[in-house]
């Protein structure tokens, strides 16, 4: 550990060693006793496990940091670990170095249809779990177990917003709203999406041709240009020509 932290600062002057990690997937009873090491160097180290074969949506990682458990007599017992939340983020240089590397990763046992559906599911079941976090959030909120926040409702009414009416309306012949009221309301969301998509595609093909016509109006002017530029160029040469040969048929002028 001492040979590694002099390693550390000679080549990473410039990072922060903030904790450390292994491949888990769950907690180990040596982890409390690396951790204790890493205290030498650290202040308060950040222990990471990654789960290399996860099947479960959201981030393989769970981070912890080590606390002193408190007994009910106020007396310290042990140190155990505590669930840290944590996302994992990165620059712009760097996401678009890993995309560039993962592009031609995939499993060449799967086909392309058998890839696209696994990720189509993979993202149905992300989406079921945000919905049932959201869910669990506003069951609290109106339980009176955790405070307003009205940040996270208005990104929520957002949200909703973007959602189509769905309530139902009744008439004569179906005074409960029960016949096709959930279609004809997708139907109407979908069309004012696709009025949107083809208005933008008309505003963006007049202003494409409306750059074309000035192209092309300013390379014709420019020809233009530089074909009284070559007449100008000729009427001045062919002049200069002319005065040559009367100089040299003058029989006057001396040699």
């Amino acid at each position: 550990m001492e040979s590694m932290n002099d390693m550390f600062k000679k080549i990473n002057a410039r990072e922060k060693l903030v904790g450390w990690y292994h491949t888990g997937p769950q907690l180990r009873s040596s982890d409390l006793e690396i951790n204790n090491l890493f205290k030498k160097y650290i202040p308060n180290p950040v222990l990471v496990i990654i789960d290399v074969q996860s099947k479960a949506v959201g981030l393989p990682t769970s981070a912890y940091f080590a606390v002193d458990e408190i007994k009910d007599d106020g007396t310290k017992s042990s140190l155990t670990f505590v669930h840290l939340p944590s996302s994992i983020e990165a620059e712009e240089a760097e996401e678009i170095g890993v995309e560039h590397l993962l592009r031609d990763t995939r499993d060449i046992t799967a086909g392309t249809l058998a890839t696209r559906v696994t990720e189509q599911v993979q993202s149905l079941r992300a989406l079921e779990q945000r919905l049932d976090e959201i869910a669990v959030y506003l069951r609290k909120v109106v339980d009176g177990q955790l405070p307003i926040n009205h940040t996270i409702l208005g990104e929520l009414q957002g949200v909703f917003n973007l959602l189509p009416n769905i309530f139902k309306t009744s008439n004569e012949n179906d005074p409960l709203g029960l016949e096709n009221g959930d279609e004809r309301s997708f139907n109407i969301n979908s069309n004012d999406q696709l009025m949107t998509v083809y208005l933008s595609s008309i505003v963006r093909s007049v202003i494409a041709l409306h750059d074309l016509l000035d192209s092309l109006a300013a390379s014709k002017a420019a020809e233009q240009e530089q074909d009284k530029l070559d007449l100008k160029q000729e009427s001045t040469d062919s002049e200069k020509r002319a005065t040559t040969a009367a100089v040299d048929e003058d029989p006057f002028m001396p040699n």
